[in-house]
């Protein structure tokens, strides 16, 4: 119902228009709705669903929806109540101008399953516009001898209502000379003639004033005026005359500009000027008319001026004047010309995509609605008729529902990792002479289905990191594809739990869920790890989620971070180890050999021994490989310093080389007595060492001269057959060498029974060798590494070096080491040499929290090494390892003995 300042008659009017909407035609698939113009917004239609009996709860599901040909979505169903309304206000005029039956054709597409319905909506006029001029004052020119009943026309008004509602007569002010005569056209429109009715005095009235009225036929009635002057002129005698009052030609529509349309013809009775005739159209003549004619003024030619459209216009009605020259009062008189337009094949057919799915899922099944085609063709007759195709090589196809509708349906299962999209191309032909085609396209894209699980690039990755990164370092970046797309194709990273070491490894490394980076979680360590495998999946986000998994192998590198460790000899007081050589030596002999380690492998492992600084470098010699210092020259003479200082180097091999220096004193002594070992160099108690060395100094000196003489020339003899018979260390059990210079030949001469023992009052690193009798006494061997050692095939894990606790065997020390219970190893005074060394001394298994953590991988190389070390009258080394478990190296065995004999 409409609302606004109107009168009672057009409420009425309007409340009728609105009645007639609730007539339903449905014919032929159609339902036909008659309304009014100008309602307003959410105005009621119809109630769709009750027409066309369909359930209202159902139309969002099927997502029913209205379309529409027009430019602007005017009407609109309410999916809520299946009502149809007004969307936006409908001008009849606007939307179909001068065509007396205006309707708004719709479209009600209704899916699931998909339905057609075609909707007829005939817009009603009423009467909202009045009548207008085109020029509100009008100019007559009539001579005084016009008779009466000569008519003069004049400029019809304009409504753009139709019908009744349109201009229905014309009304002239009260005058004594002149009536109102209104003709209708062909086309039912009405204009108006001036007709005289008493003949005009110019010399009484030089001018008259009227005022034209044109009314339109509705309720309310409208109006507009136009105001008239008519000026008087003098007599001309004969008027112009056309060959007919009535023409009519046709005419082609798109004809050139300039084509000639008619040729007119009018002649004059009169002489001279008043013969000439001047052609020109009449005042009533439309707008239209001027712009797309021209008629010239001395042929009377009518020729084409603009682009003439059949699907605009397809007839004109042109009114032309010829008016003599016989002066300013000359009478013009009119005729009437008919143009047919003959329609051409000038309009291509239109494609309307009136419905698209897309995208489609690609398991779609056959025969599944895609779109909705309708097919247009402004051109009439067999010029308007047109025939739908579909591009090759789709799998889709048209099919007709009606007369010029059509769907799009697939043919064949579609694979959007094949083909994710399609450009469908709808060709539509009408049937002129020559033929006219339009293409349209339908860019169709198939959605994903998440039928594809995500593959990494690689089955498997091995990638090297060094150690001692900084954690938070990136190990690697892993990719994995997944074809499908969106959602499906978003892949997460993620690490498989699993143990390295008894530990997770998600407690290693960690990933980047987005871009498959792995990173290292802690600074890893050669020595410790050297490699891991961990598994990687990449997931995707479908729905069910699918996955892939690859494995990454870990290859940590050694980096050169372990300076080397001086086993032997250690510094006295951490200052600078002691050691003393006898003042007669050969040239080359060995007088001390600097054992060092390094916990890297491989070439940063690699040890070289150079002397850095001497008091006298030339009286010592350093081997680059083995570490031995040896003298260059027999003897050393008085004018040598008694004590002489060696700085050695020790550095490794790697790229940036790491190195620790030791410091040796060496004590020339002349005479045997003072070579006797001072506790002071092995112990790490002074107070304690200095009490020991000074017992054992009483006790060798109870000792006479002469046997001691006799006792080093013994075992110099002996030293020299051991280095000559190599073999003589065969008898070595395990890979443990015990050498005894001279102190065989001491424990023969003393019958002294000696015992080896390992006392919580000794340190670890030394065997306490204790005996019975009138000589007994106390001898300490220390556990040092082999010189061979360098050159073994070994693989090493960092030190693992504590604070040395004060208190061996406290409880609450979880360093300590319980050595009580060790039972000692008795060693016969009455064996000979050979035996002495093939004896077993008892191995001890010690903790990984005091013991270098060394693993070996050639122990029986390095057995023998240790035998040819001993025969040779070198430092022996017994070195026992057991095999690595799952998890890692158990703590080694480590037996080594340095003998000393005094």
């Amino acid at each position: 119902m409409m609302t606004g300042k109107r009168s009672w008659a057009q409420t009425r009017q309007v409340l009728s228009f609105i009645a007639l909407s609730y007539f339903t035609d449905l014919i032929s698939g159609q339902i036909r709705y008659t309304i009014p113009e100008e309602l307003k917004h959410g105005a009621f239609v119809a109630n769709v669903a009750d027409d066309l009996g369909l359930n209202v709860s159902e139309l969002s599901a099927r997502r029913l929806r209205i379309v529409s040909g027009a430019s602007a979505q005017y009407l609109e169903v309410n999916l809520g109540n299946g009502i149809l309304f007004v969307n936006e206000k409908i001008d009849r005029e606007q939307l179909c101008g001068p065509i007396f039956t205006c309707f708004l054709h719709l479209e009600v597409v209704i899916e699931n399953p998909l339905e057609l319905y075609r909707i007829e909506v005939e817009i009603v006029d009423i009467n909202d516009n009045a009548p207008t001029f085109l020029r509100k004052e009008l100019s007559l020119d009539i001579i005084e001898s016009a008779l009466p009943g000569m008519r003069f026309p004049l400029e019809s008004a304009h409504d753009p209502d139709v019908g009744t509602n349109s201009v229905y007569t014309y009304r002239l002010s009260p005058n004594d000379h002149f009536i109102l005569d209104v003709e209708r056209r062909s086309d039912g429109s009405k204009f108006a003639a001036l007709v005289l009715e008493k003949i005009l005095d110019r010399e009484q009235q030089r001018a008259h004033q009227l005022v034209l009225t044109a009314v339109d036929g509705g309720i309310p009635q409208r109006s507009g005026t136009a105001q008239i002057t008519i000026t008087v002129l003098d007599a001309n005698d004969n008027l112009p005359v056309f060959e007919q009052t009535h023409y009519q030609v046709s005419l082609k529509e798109n004809a050139p500009k300039g084509t000639l349309v008619l040729k007119l013809n009018a002649s004059d009775l009169d002489e001279g000027s008043n013969s000439e005739i001047a052609y020109s159209f009449s005042s009533h003549t439309p707008p239209r008319v001027h712009e797309l004619f021209s008629v010239d003024t001395h042929t009377g030619e009518i020729r084409v001026k603009s682009t003439i459209d059949h699907e605009e216009l397809n007839m004109f009605e042109i009114y032309v004047q010829a008016k003599d020259k016989g002066g300013p009062y000359a009478i013009p008189v009119h005729c009437k010309v008919l143009v047919d337009i003959i329609d051409v094949n000038d309009n291509a057919p239109e494609v309307i995509l009136t419905s698209l799915s897309s995208p489609v899922m690609e398991d779609a099944m056959i025969g599944t609605v895609i779109a909705l085609i309708s097919v247009t063709d402004k051109d009439s007759e067999k010029n308007g008729h047109i025939n739908c195709e579909i591009s090759q090589g789709v799998p889709f196809k048209l099919q007709s529902s009606f007369k010029n509708h059509y769907t799009l349906v697939t043919t064949g299962l579609l694979d959007r990792e094949r083909v994710s999209e399609y450009n469908i191309t709808i060709t539509a032909i009408d049937l002129g002479y020559p033929s006219l085609s339009t293409t349209e396209s339908i860019f169709l894209k198939v959605s994903d289905v998440n039928d594809n699980a995500p593959t990494f690039s690689k089955p498997s990755y091995t990638v090297y990191i060094t150690e001692n990164n900084p954690p938070g370092a990136t190990v690697c970046s892993v990719t994995a594809l997944d074809p499908d797309s969106n959602q499906n194709a978003y892949l997460s990273y993620s690490i498989i739990d699993s143990m390295i070491r008894g530990l997770p490894s998600r407690s290693y490394v960690s990933i980047n869920s987005d871009n498959g980076k792995v990173y290292a979680l802690r600074s890893f360590d050669y020595e410790q790890l050297k490699e891991f495998q961990i598994q990687i999946q990449a997931q995707d986000a479908g729905f069910p989620p699918l996955s892939g998994t690859t494995k990454v192998n870990v290859i940590i590198l050694d980096q050169n971070d372990n300076v080397p460790f001086i086993v032997f000899p250690r510094p006295n007081n951490g200052s600078a180890a002691l050691q003393k050589v006898p003042q007669s030596v050969d040239s080359g002999q060995v007088v001390i050999k600097v054992i060092a380690t390094d916990a890297d492998s491989g070439q940063n492992a690699k040890l070289s021994y150079q002397l850095l600084k001497a008091t006298d470098r030339t009286l010592f010699d350093v081997a680059l490989d083995t570490g031995e210092v040896r003298t260059t020259r027999p003897f050393f003479g008085d004018r040598d310093a008694p004590k002489q200082t060696l700085v050695i180097l020790v550095k490794d091999s790697g790229q940036t080389s790491l190195s620790a220096t030791v410091t040796i004193i060496f004590s020339i002594m002349d005479n045997i007595t003072e070579i006797l070992p001072e506790m002071s160099d092995l112990s790490e108690n002074p107070g304690q060492n200095s009490a020991l060395l000074f017992y054992i100094i009483i006790t060798l000196g109870s000792i006479s001269f002469l046997f001691i003489v006799a006792i080093i020339i013994v075992v110099t003899i002996k030293c020299r057959q051991y280095r000559n018979n190599a073999q003589d260390c065969n008898t070595a059990i395990g890979n443990c060498c015990i050498q005894h210079l001279n102190s065989a030949d001491i424990l023969k001469t003393s019958k002294t029974n000696l015992q080896a023992t390992t006392s919580p009052k000794v340190p670890p690193d030394f065997l306490e060798m204790g005996g019975s009798g009138p000589a007994s006494q106390t001898y300490y061997y220390k556990v040092c590494l082999t010189p061979e050692s360098a050159k073994s095939d070994f693989t090493f894990l960092k030190p693992f070096s504590p604070a040395r606790p004060k208190d061996r065997t406290s409880a609450a020390d979880p360093g300590a080491v319980d050595w009580n219970g060790v039972a000692p190893i008795t060693l016969n005074s009455d064996l000979s040499t050979s035996s002495v060394n093939a004896q077993v001394i008892q191995f001890r298994e010690w903790d990984e929290n005091i013991s270098s953590q060394i693993y070996g991988t050639r122990q029986q190389d390095l057995e023998q090494s240790a035998i040819e070390r001993c025969s040779s009258g070198q430092y022996g080394i017994g070195l026992y390892t057991s095999e690595k478990n799952d998890v890692g190296p158990d703590p080694r065995r480590l037996v080594e003995i340095h003998s000393r004999a005094f």
